[in-house]
């Protein structure tokens, strides 16, 4: 299998859904392992996260894979918010927040 990595930085959302849509698609073959990186993603909005869930069963569909990784804080808020997580199989680091630390 054929890994490429992609790492969103920014908005991922409408006003970059052309781009990224390409990005996320384009590169899916058989036998391509996409990892998406979102370690720098600052702000998903529901175009945002349609485009990930279409380049999940683009991926499905033509035997490839999507792996999302490094979820920044943003794309985990939406996540939990939306219980999204599951559908994309995909394993969530979630740090305790500031507040619920023990010193």
């Amino acid at each position: 299998m054929t890994t490429i990595n992609l790492r969103i930085e920014g908005e991922l959302g409408i006003y970059r859904a052309e781009e990224l849509k390409r990005a996320l698609i384009d590169p899916l073959r058989e036998g391509v392992c996409l990892v998406v990186d979102l370690s720098a993603v600052t702000e998903i909005d529901t175009c945002g996260l349609q485009l990930l869930m279409l380049a999940k069963r683009t991926a499905q569909t033509l035997k490839a894979e999507l792996q999302l990784v490094a979820h920044s804080p943003a794309v985990v808020e939406v996540f939990e918010l939306l219980n999204i997580a599951a559908f994309f199989g995909d394993h969530l680091v979630i740090e305790p927040n500031a507040k619920s630390k023990k010193n």
